[in-house]
């Protein structure tokens, strides 16, 4: 019996973005729970260069074990091609937008043509955007959702022992380091949705999207140190997070909170407790309930998606040098030619 088969983007070891390699690779089969999908438009994310290059990131200990050949890739938007025989609540033709299999290395396989969904982890497209714009929005919305808002899952927490915990944002002051960026932009609109009084840190291009987003205060870093001017701030968001991360504990009041996105590298834990300033951050995860419950947002326009810019699936080696460029102003977005 012939295979069915797809285009998809793979890799057959770690590398730069010339790894990735647009090829014929087998078309999935939905497995009970899941739905096949015929991909419009995909979103990339930084764990798409981490998974490329091997996580040379992390400690050896930490790097994981995956087969060769793999597929990159996590955010799709496209429609309901299949439905397994014990799924209910989607049917074929749907439109429908997902984070695949996040966290779980090697597994989300969005690079491609078509792919297989777990059920629990989709939800309907909104309406009011296209696939574009929605294929550039779950894994950065969700994560500053369930950084900000609800964490929304009950997985143990590779980061820290203790589970992450939201503060409260109404009438509070929060700065979003990295503003203009994929998580940065989301986190922006959703602390001004929640009532928060926010202060973007981006570089100056950057500024009249991110007042329009929300920002009540701007920072334009190339010109200005943020921890040098910003205080008396509740939380801060560090999108980018990593060893420079401290630098915005001495900003914050005492009873605030520092959520760097990557936490990696920070040292200043003796610090910070000093400071009564509680540091801590999670690992995003899949959820379909939040995806829908965003879908209205995402709808009517009050959370925005901006898209920095596009690229066919087959020129993903292009996106990813992109990306690599950084300066990013929200997401790059793959489209398939569905």
């Amino acid at each position: 019996m012939s295979i069915e088969t797809m285009k998809a983007v793979r890799i057959h070891a770690f590398g730069g973005p010339e790894v990735l390699v647009y090829e014929d690779a087998p078309k999935p089969e939905p497995k009970p729970g899941e739905v096949l999908v015929r991909v419009h438009a995909v979103g990339i994310n930084p764990p798409d260069w981490y998974l490329r290059d091997g996580y040379r990131a992390l400690p050896p200990e930490w790097r994981p074990q995956v087969p060769f050949p793999i597929i990159l890739g996590t955010d799709i938007s496209g429609v309901v091609e299949a439905v397994a025989g014990d799924v209910t609540g989607f049917s074929v033709g749907d439109e429908v937008y997902s984070m695949v299999r996040f966290f779980s290395v090697g597994e989300s396989r969005a690079y491609a043509d078509y792919v297989s969904v777990p059920a629990s982890e989709l939800a309907l497209k909104p309406n009011g955007i296209d696939h574009l714009h929605a294929a550039a929005a779950p894994m950065s919305l969700l994560t500053a959702w369930q950084f900000m808002v609800e964490l929304g899952h009950d997985e143990a927490n590779p980061l820290q022992p203790h589970r992450h915990a939201p503060v409260p944002l109404e009438g509070r002051t929060v700065l979003v380091n990295g503003a203009a960026g994929g998580v940065g932009h989301f986190a922006v609109q959703v602390a001004k949705l929640k009532g928060a009084h926010v202060v973007a840190v981006a570089s100056g291009r950057h500024e009249q999207l991110l007042r329009e987003l929300g920002a009540g205060e701007f920072i334009d870093y190339t010109k200005t140190p943020p921890e040098d001017v910003a205080d008396d701030v509740d939380l801060v968001v560090d999108a980018l997070g990593g060893p420079t991360t401290g630098r915005f504990l001495s900003v914050l009041k005492r009873g605030g909170a520092l959520f760097p996105v990557y936490p990696l590298g920070f040292s200043g834990a003796k610090e910070a407790e000093k400071l009564g300033i509680t540091v801590s951050a999670t690992q995003v995860r899949s959820s379909g309930a939040q995806l829908a419950e965003l879908a209205p947002l995402l709808n009517d326009g009050t959370i925005r998606v901006v898209i920095d810019s596009t690229y066919p699936l087959a020129e993903a080696r292009a996106a990813h040098e992109r990306a690599a460029r950084g300066h990013i102003q929200g997401k790059i977005v793959l489209t398939t030619g569905a």
